[in-house]
């Protein structure tokens, strides 16, 4: 089996290409929840929802979220109204919040909710909360804190970014199944999103990096950076809050503790064989197609055969 912890648009697409040549029961995917947000009394869980749209075909080709020819008459009512309506919903993605909140209001938990949506979809992956406990991403910024919706979707990320915490972490569990399947994995590959947030969350939650450090499998990472820059998204200033260069070498200083291998772009390759004292492999890691998507995948199974040869050898 192998486990894909995922964030963000980037993680989304590397999932869709991972799961057109990994059968489905092969595949487990644990996925950031501190960016979910309470809006218009609805809980929206934006990774869980992009993970789980792209791998029922449904995810918006061009926006990289929400449904693939969504309309939002409902948010051009709700703006009439009065409400927010920074944090775009579609009207056929609006079905997904309304169920959600309504299985969570029964007493369901995260997990199990996000089970039966992925059923309903059609989607046979399973698909893994990192916890059923809130966790809240927040933002610290020289007028405050602010949620990391607030920060990326409202702000645009053109407010100054001094740290980021999350909220509750040291509360929370990780959500069943989560332990299990990096301890079960043949290999465990950290999809190309934002270290900081989207996969800074996972690895705070208690015992999931413990996890990460103790299993057998190899620990893989894609880097989100190319060229001294993130593809997309705020990952380059959130990673210098925290003192890392915008680099590969920053990449593999967050996971440095458990990383085995250290995928990076080829346009990187100056970097050498190395970097932090992790094995990195090049190839190319921008997905604007399906094919891309697809072709990532191959590359990074093909780098898991070959350190499995070598192992074995050795």
């Amino acid at each position: 089996m192998i486990v894909v912890l995922t964030g963000g648009t980037g993680g989304a697409k590397f999932v869709q290409g991972l799961a057109a040549v990994v059968p489905a029961r092969e595949l487990a995917v644990i996925v950031n929840t501190g960016d979910d947000l309470l809006w218009w009394g609805l809980h929206v869980s934006p990774d869980l929802d992009s993970i789980t749209y792209a791998l029922a075909g449904m995810l918006s080709r061009e926006r990289g979220w929400g449904i693939e020819g969504d309309t939002f008459y409902c948010l051009d009512a709700m703006r009439r109204m009065g409400e927010p309506a920074w944090f775009q919903i579609g009207d056929r993605d609006l079905a997904t919040h309304l169920r959600r909140t309504e299985l969570l209001f029964e007493g369901g938990m995260l997990s199990e909710v996000t089970k039966e949506i992925a059923c309903a979809l059609g989607v046979n992956v399973r698909i893994l909360p990192m916890s059923n406990d809130r966790v809240e991403t927040r933002v610290l910024t020289p007028d405050g804190e602010l949620s990391f919706q607030e920060y990326f979707v409202r702000e645009r990320y053109q407010v100054v970014a001094r740290g980021v915490r999350f909220d509750g972490a040291e509360r929370a569990r990780p959500a069943p199944g989560v332990l299990e399947a990096i301890e079960q994995a043949e290999a465990v590959v950290i999809a190309p999103s934002n270290p900081i947030t989207s996969i800074g969350s996972i690895l705070a939650v208690p015992g999931i990096r413990e996890g990460l450090r103790q299993t057998a499998a190899p620990v893989v990472a894609i880097s989100p950076i190319i060229g001294g820059a993130a593809v997309s998204g705020p990952a380059g200033e959130l990673m210098q809050t925290q003192g890392l260069p915008v680099s590969i070498a920053g990449e593999a200083r967050c996971y440095g503790d458990f990383l085995d291998l250290l995928i990076a772009d080829q346009r990187d390759s100056a970097f050498g064989p190395r970097v932090e004292d992790i094995a990195v492999c090049y190839t190319s890691t921008l997905m604007k197609s399906e094919g891309d998507k697809t072709a990532l995948a191959q590359s990074v199974l093909g780098f898991l055969r070959e350190r499995s040869i070598e192992a074995a050898a050795s």
